[in-house]
């Protein structure tokens, strides 16, 4: 009996039935593939809170980025632990140049620029609100702050402010105590009176080392490697190299307390790196040109919800602890693109804790970028990025909630509100203001040349110490 082959329609029907199968196939293992954890065994997941409501506070488009932010009120079950670990288990290795620049305890040093306000600057850095609105009520006079004025201040480990020093000038200086449930002014009015030091130096074992023995404070040493920590990277100092200090120093009976960097010089090699003192008090190069690289204010190019925003006094609503949120959280989707906000040297980049994978970079010697939670790093320790480059993709990994991005910034060593900020910029100086700088550079260029360099005119000249103590 002869059989029938299936009619055309039959096997259409066939292999329409057939597609859809193996559509509906690799639909499955695409949403598998992008939804998994990239870590399985070392991701804890926890279930989103179910009673969620978040208000829209306001929609800000500032850089490269427009950002949403939100105030989330979540309600949780008072059995029901619900949080993000934002702690990596690994720590940036600190050197000695680092040890003179960070500041381990919970004093900060702040020199005031253009468009500070004492509200501002203290909010950045996480101070207790009710204490700053305390302090600035109860002391009207510190609206009047000014470009260029050094202040400082204390808190406890709650953030809580316990002093504040206010430098107006060199004999006049205020200090602000907390005292109960508020602040007890003192004045020092110390007359002291200002010298200018000039130290040279040879590179023997490094720079720090060798600029303490010379009489340089840890301070001095410090203002040096911030004004040239983007020209180059202290460490690569060798043996023979030369560096050159102008400074003046406010002396109290043959004692000196504080101190101005007036300009540097260092001799890396046969490269000559300078940083000259301006009246808008900041550092330029011998041009008159700016020493600082530019920062991009966030890590993203696209629109961005911030689901969590800094507030190192965040209270935990079930455990009623204080849980510093050192970082900003931006509600992106699994592989979003991750940008380094400036130029700098990859330190950390590695699956830590509850961190997920981790990604740590050093900007010159002041700035830390730190980005958490990702979904694939795209760099390796010791690479070197520039502002904007692409070094991994967002994701959810770690003891995470749901996909985000946790950014960090870091200032001499702690944290602040990378929206808020003061960013270096690259800008130079221009007009009557370089001008007048040039001028300045024309009388301080004799003053940073090295022995080797002088043409004395006398024998005394010729043995003279060029090194003051």
């Amino acid at each position: 009996m002869q059989q029938t082959e299936p009619s055309n329609t039959v096997r259409k029907e066939i292999k329409s039935q057939y597609f859809t199968l193996l559509g509906v196939l690799i639909i499955i293992l695409i949403f598998y593939f992008l939804w998994r954890p990239l870590n399985p065994e070392r991701t804890a997941y926890i279930p989103l809170n179910q009673q969620v409501q978040t208000t829209v506070l306001e929609n800000v488009v500032v850089g490269n980025a427009s950002i949403e932010i939100v105030e989330d009120s979540s309600v949780t079950d008072a059995n029901e632990v619900v949080e993000s670990s934002d702690q990596p288990e690994d720590e940036i290795v600190k050197d000695e140049i680092d040890q003179v620049i960070d500041q381990d305890d919970n004093t900060v040093q702040y020199t005031v620029s253009r468009g500070d306000t004492l509200y501002g600057i203290m909010m950045r850095y996480g101070v207790n609100r009710s204490d700053i609105y305390l302090l600035t009520d109860q002391y009207k006079q510190l609206a009047n702050l000014r470009i260029g004025q050094q202040i400082s201040w204390n808190t406890d480990a709650e953030h809580n402010l316990t002093s504040f020093t206010w430098i107006i000038s060199s004999n006049n200086v205020r200090i602000y105590e907390r005292s109960g449930d508020k602040f007890a002014e003192r004045i020092e009015t110390r007359e002291g009176i200002w010298k200018p030091f000039n130290i040279s130096g040879e590179i023997g074992s490094n720079f720090v080392v060798d600029a303490k023995n010379l009489g340089l404070t840890s301070s001095e040493i410090a203002t040096i490697t911030k004004a040239l920590q983007w020209q180059f990277d202290f460490r690569r100092l060798q043996k023979g190299d030369k560096f050159s200090v102008l400074f003046s120093r406010e002396m109290f009976d043959n004692k000196h307390e504080n101190s101005q960097l007036l300009a540097v010089r260092i001799k890396n090699g046969s490269k000559d790196y300078y940083a000259i003192l301006a009246d808008d008090g900041l550092y330029y190069d011998m041009n008159g040109g700016s020493l600082s690289q530019s920062f991009l204010r966030y890590p993203l190019v696209k629109q961005a919800r911030i689901s969590s925003g800094f507030n190192p006094r965040r209270l935990n609503p079930v455990t009623k602890k204080v849980t510093p949120h050192n970082g900003v959280d931006f509600a992106v989707s699994r592989g979003t693109p991750v940008l380094s906000v400036g130029e700098g040297e990859v330190v950390i980049a590695k699956y830590s804790g509850s961190a997920g994978n981790f990604i740590a970079i050093r900007h010159g010697r002041q700035y830390t970028t730190k980005y958490m939670h990702l979904d694939k790093i795209l760099v390796k320790p010791g690479q070197q990025v520039k502002k904007g480059d692409q070094i991994a993709l967002s994701g959810n990994t770690g003891r995470s909630t749901g996909p985000h991005l946790h950014y960090e910034l870091h200032i001499d060593g702690k944290p602040v509100n990378p929206l808020t900020a003061n960013l270096p910029v690259s800008e130079g100086l221009t007009g009557k203001s370089k001008t007048t700088f040039l001028e300045q550079f024309k009388e301080i260029k004799p003053k940073l040349q090295f022995s080797s360099e002088k043409k004395p005119d006398t024998a005394s000249d010729v043995v003279a110490n060029n090194v003051t103590k």
